[in-house]
């Protein structure tokens, strides 16, 4: 059965793209069919799945206006081994071109259906903000993955994406739910990171991931070489902890 999670956060750097391009390569590395849909317009989840969002002919951003379907945008990530329905800047224009669009806030849902069969796995990487973009992820989700440091400006924010979930679930998606929170760039060393751990544990209970993501180099390193951390150092602590969620994810699916 598919599994269609939107990952998304409007706090940005806190690991949504990150963590998009390594679960995509972590859920191929232990076998599943995968689709990850770029819906940021700075283009990185593209860039970081060793795809050159410059040379684009066609994006996400056409599968939205209606002008291609998604088997015609789509191409592979060879390092990562998933489908990417890439993004580039022309996106950031797609808000404005939407509006006026019938069931604008459901187009993409309707392109996936179209190709759900082909994936175990559809992973949608959304802007850090609360616009028609995201809207359009959280309509087309089946749940919602929160990525998040461990600090007291991540639990203010958190509130208000919790409420947004509520409104959406209420005027567009009743099937929508939060899958988990994901602890990204943790320091274990940090002692207000444990507190604000320890409160989101004890508010959301198995809400929360098992899995936490910990402050990497090698993380951030990857993007740079156009790869997911699982094709740059296999062993590196950033690339197990994926690898982890994965099968995580995978347990609680099956």
């Amino acid at each position: 059965m598919i599994k269609i999670l939107a990952i998304t956060n409007q706090k940005g750097g806190v690991g949504k793209t990150t963590t998009s391009i390594n679960l995509a390569a972590s859920l191929v590395e232990a076998g599943k069919r995968v689709l990850l849909v770029d819906l940021d317009p700075q283009g990185n989840a593209t860039m970081g799945s060793g795809v050159d969002k410059r040379l684009l002919q066609h994006t996400v951003y056409h599968v939205l206006l209606g002008e291609r379907p998604i088997a015609d945008v789509r191409v592979v990530s060879t390092p990562g081994k998933y489908d990417l329905i890439p993004a580039n800047q022309d996106l950031a224009g797609a808000e404005v071109e939407m509006v006026n669009l019938e069931q604008r806030e459901a187009r993409l849902k309707a392109a996936l259906q179209t190709v759900g069969k082909e994936y175990d796995f559809i992973l949608m990487d959304c802007p850090p903000a609360l616009n028609l973009l995201t809207l359009n992820g959280l309509c087309a989700a089946q749940a919602v993955m929160i990525p998040m440091q461990c600090e007291y400006f991540a639990l203010e924010g958190l509130s208000d994406l919790v409420n947004t979930i509520k409104r959406v679930r209420v005027n567009f998606n009743p099937i929508l739910k939060i899958e988990g929170l994901l602890r990204t760039m943790f320091d274990p060393r940090n002692v207000l990171a444990k507190q604000v751990s320890d409160q989101l544990q004890q508010h959301f209970g198995d809400k929360v991931y098992r899995t936490v993501i910990p402050r990497n180099i090698r993380l951030a390193e990857a993007p740079g070489f156009g790869v997911p951390v699982l094709f740059h150092d296999k062993l590196s602590k950033g690339a197990l902890a994926y690898l982890a969620l994965a099968k995580e994810i995978m347990d609680a699916t099956a």
